[in-house]
């Protein structure tokens, strides 16, 4: 127990998790240190939400151990754990008549004994807390009138007013603006590396938990199906299988999904480059138009947009010089398209790129600058 003390703060063992007694994820072996970030990913309806209340014993485990600190959780007493864990789930609370300074005092009820008293350092805690997530300036609002935001920062408050070493969230960022998204998440990834604050949540948004996570759960059928950091998680064609994608892509190296791409002959070449291409690949594929791009390095902000969205792609390995077939292939296609664009200017191929200078002129445009020019 001495070792696994020392090494991880948080694991489970064997956990499964279910309901009435029929099991809905199977063996779940977690590991956490003091001070990390740890997401669960997976399909709705996967089970993240069982396994987070299993982990709090909020729902009964049906098999397996969760333990904290080296400590089998089911032998701390109820008293101690609202001490060192506290919860943010996905429910709306709807706290009738209280403001938003009362809702983070609730906080501290585990430390004022049955009567709810608050003492000095009671509200020192719950001012402190509120300082931290910027919500000091809405103390004496009602709570059910603060925007969305708002309130997710209060509940956060009042998680922190609970001075826990383990926080758990449910899809914390599900109600929240994109602005409001990457302050929740940056301040909680702040709280990790500055006060050892170890934390547990689920995430839809896959850009962000590989972004925040020091390691990653992904749950599929009855099990964990991966579980490591985000660069173990994150392969080539991992996403699309985790969550059964049919309809468009996702790209595991920049975080971008993208909507299926309209098949069939190209009827317009793209010739882009350095991330100017990609608002014309979208443009068409909503309009309903195949085209083809090209001459693209594999290493080009392009590129990965390029290779869901266009029928054809003329690419070349990253640093290499453009072969003669290369060209040829991409002057071909130019030959049977009804339209060519160029969504480069002067100073995106330079005198760098004379094969893409030749395909410029080979295809008669100059460069139109943002690249939407004839598309209408």
């Amino acid at each position: 127990m001495r070792r696994e003390k020392e090494e991880y703060y948080f694991r489970t063992r064997g956990l499964t998790v279910g309901y009435h007694g029929i099991s809905l994820v199977r063996d779940i072996d977690l590991k956490l240190r003091k001070g990390e970030i740890l997401t669960l990913i997976g399909p709705n309806g996967a089970g993240k939400t069982t396994v987070l209340r299993s982990i709090l014993r909020q729902t009964e485990p049906l098999g397996g151990a969760v333990f904290l600190d080296g400590r089998e959780m089911g032998r701390i007493r109820p008293e101690e754990l609202s001490r060192r864990i506290s919860v943010v789930l996905t429910e709306r609370i709807r706290p009738e008549m209280m403001s938003c300074e009362e809702v983070v005092e609730t906080g501290r009820y585990p430390y004022t004994g049955r009567f709810g008293i608050l003492s000095e350092k009671d509200r020192l805690v719950v001012k402190e807390s509120m300082e931290l997530v910027q919500v000091s300036d809405i103390a004496g609002e009602a709570f059910e009138k603060v925007s969305d935001g708002q309130r997710q920062r209060v509940m956060l408050a009042r998680a922190l007013a609970q001075e826990p070493e383990l926080i758990v969230l449910d899809e914390p960022t599900s109600f929240l603006d994109i602005r409001h998204k990457l302050e929740f998440l940056a301040l909680l990834q702040r709280l990790s590396r500055e006060k050892g604050l170890s934390v547990i949540l689920s995430l839809h948004e896959l850009d962000l938990a590989e972004r925040i996570s020091d390691k990653i759960a992904c749950i599929r059928g009855d099990k964990v199906d991966r579980f490591g950091t985000p660069e173990e998680i994150f392969t080539a064609g991992y996403v699309r299988r985790l969550y059964q994608i049919t309809a468009g892509d996702y790209d595991e190296r920049t975080g971008t999904a993208e909507l299926p791409m309209h098949e069939g002959t190209p009827e317009v070449f793209v010739i882009g480059g350095n991330g100017t291409g990609t608002p014309v690949y979208r443009r068409l594929q909503r309009q309903g138009i195949a085209f083809a791009t090209g001459i693209l390095w594999e290493n080009d902000l392009d590129y990965p947009a390029a290779r869901m969205l266009a029928s054809e792609v003329v690419a070349e390995r990253a640093f290499c010089r453009v072969r003669e077939e290369t060209m040829e292939k991409a002057k071909e296609l130019i030959d049977r398209c009804r339209q060519v664009i160029c969504t480069l200017g002067q100073e995106d191929g330079g005198d760098f790129y004379p094969e893409l200078l030749e395909l410029i002129e080979y295809g008669g445009c100059r460069g139109n600058g943002p690249g939407l020019a004839g598309i209408r």
